[in-house]
């Protein structure tokens, strides 16, 4: 069995080499799916490890953003035993950091395990106008939107998203989750969306909530 407890010190501390050994050998002995989920809840855990040290000052913005990619070749690794691994979608969801806002970690994160989740991502990347996400969700009909943001300055962004949908007739057909630091239960409320998150795994678990 992986010892969960390293693999979360080695996500916290950037060894890519450790972390990407370790799930190798573990996708290797062919693991459940909730298994698998637990591995991933693990690797979060270390992100959370970076978060904190981050805070500190202990690391930097370059760290965190090798956290992420560490994160994302880490899912990469799991990916052929997390979820089903059918190839049937579960749903589709638009996904964007809003208007100016430039991080993407949390955003990357968050679609990396929604497609190991089944889902089908349109990730339309950082800074995304609301004008962008009412056509990209006028094109591919999503269930969900994801609005990401690290800024306080996105909330009002988001708002802005979220009343654009609602002025062009498609607020009732989606649901919308939004994610990052600033969000809270009042945010969520005042923004008019229908959740909220700080941790892609729930996210996640949210977006497959709505799906069912």
């Amino acid at each position: 069995m992986m010892d969960l407890n390293a693999l979360t010190q080695a996500v916290g501390d950037l060894d890519e080499s450790a972390v990407l050994d370790m799930l190798n050998q573990f996708v290797a002995t062919n693991p459940g799916e909730e298994e698998a989920q637990t591995v991933v809840n693990a690797c979060q855990q270390g992100m959370a490890l970076v978060g904190d040290l981050f805070d500190k000052g202990e690391y930097f913005v370059g760290d965190l953003i090798f956290a992420g990619e560490l994160l994302s070749n880490a899912i990469d690794v799991l990916k052929p035993v997390i979820g089903t691994g059918s190839t049937t979608k579960v749903g589709s969801i638009v996904l964007g950091t809003v208007q100016g806002d430039l991080h993407d970690i949390g955003k990357n994160i968050f679609r990396s395990m929604s497609e190991a989740a089944g889902f089908e991502v349109y990730d339309l990347g950082i800074d995304i106008s609301p004008s962008a996400f009412v056509e990209k969700v006028k094109e591919v009909k999503p269930q969900i939107i994801g609005m990401s943001g690290v800024l306080t300055l996105a909330l009002e962004a988001m708002k802005v998203t979220v009343d654009e949908l609602k002025n062009a007739g498609l607020r009732d057909s989606v649901k919308i989750v939004i994610g990052g630091n600033p969000v809270t239960k009042e945010a969520c409320e005042q923004i008019g969306a229908d959740a909220f998150t700080t941790n892609a795994a729930e996210g996640v678990k949210i977006c497959q909530g709505w799906v069912k």
